[in-house]
């Protein structure tokens, strides 16, 4: 029945997304409002069509799913949403480019935080994200300096450790904030950056000791060393309770031996958080898995093999990929690698529930995830914009054209849907609630992402947007903001 699982797991985030869609929305005549009227009308027509495919084995839910499209507010809201002349007059607005699009509610420090960070991709990463994906280069320290002197790994990490986050609560706004205002640049060469330490950090929280936290969390925070996480493997992708790479114990710790793969940024990262099987009974499953913090040096290449002075072994190769470059994801063998018993996290108390840690620092990741679809959906957007207002065909501007001002509207439609549901769920995780909303941002997000950059794409074909050289001084900006205070030296 996975199938029918997945139709109302995607139903209901499409809900969740409506939901807060329209919540967002102020009052007639906003853009917001008219963004809000288009994707109601998508959404209600998706998930009626969800519903109908889930009554093919639940025949019950026919009577009320056409009973719903026979009310008159159903059909008023596909006819206020799918109208011709509401699509075009939206998107008309949309060209104007004199609205924000899909604006959520920020205080002052997190509006300044945003501000930073949009220049920061802008005028630094911009005009390196280009030569990094057409050679295939790791993110250089010309943006990773910089980004350690601000404290952008340090977000998720406690102030009594050295990082930016409250000592008492989390604060997912400014993860995804920042996250987002990166991945609009570059999603490889800086909006990712993050996810990784915000994982790790996690789980040193969720499951280390008071020892392991005062060892790690300040290098973390600090952004040194770098971080890598190492979960998947070749033949159990997310299926982390199948898991198969031993960890067995030896003299003063413990022997890797195995592989794992798509493990981003292991060539540059010093740590690694590593997911290993500790008890040999396989039927145990998710209860026989434990974490380790395995330190390594820092390598720049597409390969790298490095060798213990016992004979142990990790040895890793870069996976080639279409579109995700600058970080390189490795195919990982270890062979006979020792770790020391300090580096299990949460020591012998910690000895089985690598799951459970893992799983705490993966609802952060999820939401970054959603806040990088965010930052690459309004990218292609903008690009689409500039696209259509400067190409001429027949005559006149790309954008004069109904069609194309009817698919501006509904990619800025779902790109509000989506930025609106991710704050609404970060906000409800600041709060202590949330956990499964997560898990349906992130996948209501990445399927917007994937149809908005599609949808741009086509119209966008060779468009090369000019860059500003890294040469903008925004120290000024920062002023006295509390949100200054925790930045560790603004960038220049």
């Amino acid at each position: 029945m996975q199938s029918r699982a997945y139709e109302l797991a995607t139903a209901t985030a499409e809900l969740l997304a409506l939901r807060a869609t329209w919540a967002a929305a102020s009052q007639p005549g906003l853009l917001s409002y008219g963004l809000a009227e288009v994707f109601a009308a998508d959404a209600l027509l998706s998930i009626a069509q969800r519903v109908d495919a889930l009554s093919a084995d639940q025949p019950d839910l026919l009577s009320g799913l056409a009973t719903l499209r026979q009310t008159p507010e159903f059909q008023s809201a596909i006819r206020r949403g799918r109208s011709a002349d509401a699509l075009d007059a939206l998107g008309e607005r949309i060209l104007q480019q004199g609205e924000t699009i899909a604006d959520v509610v920020l205080d002052e420090d997190k509006s300044m935080m945003r501000d930073v960070f949009l220049r920061f991709g802008e005028d630094l990463v911009g005009p390196l994200a280009e030569n990094i994906h057409r050679h295939d280069l790791i993110v250089p320290e010309t943006i990773l300096g910089p980004m350690r002197e601000m404290g952008v790994f340090g977000l998720s990490v406690p102030a009594q450790f050295g990082g930016s986050a409250p000592d008492d609560r989390e604060d997912n706004l400014s993860m995804m904030i920042v996250t987002e205002a990166l991945s609009k640049t570059s999603l490889a060469a800086a909006g990712s950056l993050i996810t990784r330490p915000e994982i790790m950090t996690r789980a040193i929280l969720a499951g280390g000791t008071d020892a392991q936290k005062e060892k790690w969390l300040p290098g973390i925070a600090a952004g040194a060393p770098l971080c890598a996480i190492a979960i998947t493997e070749p033949d159990f992708g997310s299926d982390v309770a199948s898991l198969s790479l031993r960890a067995t114990r030896t003299e003063g710790g413990w022997l890797l031996n195995g592989a794992k793969t798509w493990c981003t940024f292991a060539g540059k990262a010093g740590l690694m958080m590593v997911v290993a099987r500790t008890d040999p009974d396989r039927s145990l499953g998710h209860r026989g898995l434990s974490i380790f913090l395995v330190e390594k040096p820092a390598y720049e290449d597409h390969a790298f093999s490095y060798r213990q002075d016992g004979g142990g072994a990790m040895i890793g190769k870069a996976i080639p990929t279409i579109g995700y470059r600058g970080m390189h994801s490795f195919d990982i063998a270890f062979e006979e690698f020792f770790v020391p018993d300090d580096n299990l996290l949460g020591g012998e108390a910690g000895l089985g529930r690598g799951f459970y840690f893992t799983m705490s620092g993966m609802t952060g990741g999820r939401m970054q995830t959603a806040a990088r679809a965010c930052g690459v959906m309004i990218a292609a957007i903008e690009a689409a914009i500039s696209y259509a207002n400067t190409r001429r065909v027949f005559g006149s501007a790309l954008g004069a054209y109904q069609l194309t001002r009817a698919k501006l509207a509904a990619m800025a439609a779902r790109y509000n849907a989506s930025r609106q549901l991710a704050y609404a769920v970060g906000r409800r995780l600041d709060a202590g609630e949330g956990q499964m909303e997560a898990s349906l941002a992130k996948l209501f997000a990445c399927r917007s992402a994937e149809i908005v950059t599609r949808e741009a794409s086509r119209s966008t074909a060779a468009w090369d947007m000019p860059r500003r050289p890294p040469s903008v001084d925004i120290s000024s900006m920062l002023g006295s903001s509390p949100f200054s205070k925790g930045l560790r030296k603004p960038w220049r």
